[in-house]
């Protein structure tokens, strides 16, 4: 803590909300929560990933105070890039929020095994000579997508909130242990 500064109280925290959802409520905002909501910058947004090729385990708040940490997407960007290659890329925000989103829908407190985040375009066309099942326009390449799993929940049950959630893209791989998940479009396959 540097000089000069103390660590806020928890009564003086609260003391401080009140104020807010009092002015709110003379501010003639009905809803407290919504006050509160604007005021702290919403509940703080966290996600936790397991790299199942590289043996990283990262949990982190990558969201708070109404801002993404950088130091945070930083720290995902490393754990999901292409493991293949090295190459790292910024991943698109929204997929975080996405995956925080999908977790707390799960209710799960589990890392989600991560089979693929970021693909670069050379492991891309590798990875298009094995198989049919990889797009040409991979959104992996734009860091826009993962192929996930949580180790306690079901892939079909997994795979059905995805759906639900109807915030991008979702395949369903049963065969190979996986459901991709992408801010794309909304639309499905498999």
């Amino acid at each position: 803590m540097p000089h000069g500064f103390s660590a806020p109280t928890r009564r003086g925290v609260l003391k401080g909300l009140t104020g807010i959802v009092l002015t709110a409520a003379a501010c003639g905002i009905v809803d407290p929560s919504v006050a509160l909501a604007k005021a702290t910058g919403g509940a703080p947004r966290s996600l936790a990933l397991k790299n199942l090729h590289t043996g990283e385990v990262l949990d982190t708040v990558y969201w708070a105070e109404g801002a993404y940490r950088p130091d945070a997407c930083r720290a995902l960007n490393a754990v999901l890039r292409d493991w293949r290659t090295g190459d790292e890329i910024a991943m698109d925000p929204k997929l975080f929020d996405l995956l925080h989103t999908l977790r707390r829908k799960m209710i799960s407190d589990s890392p989600f095994d991560l089979i693929s985040g970021y693909r670069s375009p050379a492991t891309n066309a590798k990875l298009r000579k094995k198989s049919k099942g990889v797009a040409k326009k991979s959104y992996h390449m734009r860091g826009m997508a993962v192929d996930i799993h949580l180790p306690d929940r079901s892939l079909s049950r997994l795979r059905k909130t995805a759906l639900e959630l109807k915030l991008g893209g979702v395949g369903y791989y049963p065969k190979s242990g996986f459901v991709h998940v992408d801010t794309g479009k909304v639309r499905s396959w498999g």
